[in-house]
């Protein structure tokens, strides 16, 4: 009766443990996050989903191409590339939500401290990212970035 008084809960916390966000496969710990005035808030799909279409709402994609053709958020901006903060709005009031492919990504995060850094007081990241929101079933939109030629002499 002992055993089973001190081994079950010892074993659910063990289970409780496993299931949490700070365990990963293989044995990983997960990467320390770092909070401070430059740290964006986290929304869910369901949060971005209600502000998508809203006045001085913004999305921005930091995918790689071959991501962003595959869709992404209706009205989005594509930030992967050089000068990327000239896209941002002129309004440092403005919502800007950031997401890359998934919770595994840092990019939009890296992207959206960025933001902050420039002074813009109302950024997000969304955690589950593109892949999230085509797996819940949320509408895409679909575009080819044009591709560069970088051949001398050509513009």
């Amino acid at each position: 009766m002992l055993i089973r008084r001190t081994c079950i809960p010892a074993l659910t916390l063990l289970g409780a443990l496993a299931l949490s966000p700070f365990s990963y496969a293989g044995g990983m710990e997960a990467p320390e996050r770092v909070i401070d005035e430059y740290t964006p808030m986290h929304i869910t799909l369901n949060q971005a989903e209600e502000m998508h279409g809203q006045k001085n709402v913004h999305f921005f994609d930091v995918n790689p191409d071959e991501i962003w053709n595959q869709g992404h958020i209706p009205g989005a901006t594509h930030l992967n590339q050089e000068n990327w903060q000239a896209l941002l709005p002129k309004d440092k009031g403005a919502a800007l939500i950031f997401y890359c492919m998934n919770k595994l990504c840092t990019a939009s995060t890296d992207a959206a401290r960025e933001a902050k850094k420039l002074g813009y007081a109302h950024v997000y990241t969304m955690p589950d990212g593109i892949f999230g929101w085509m797996e819940s079933g949320k509408d895409l939109e679909r575009g080819k970035i044009e591709e560069k030629d970088f051949t001398p002499g050509k513009s």
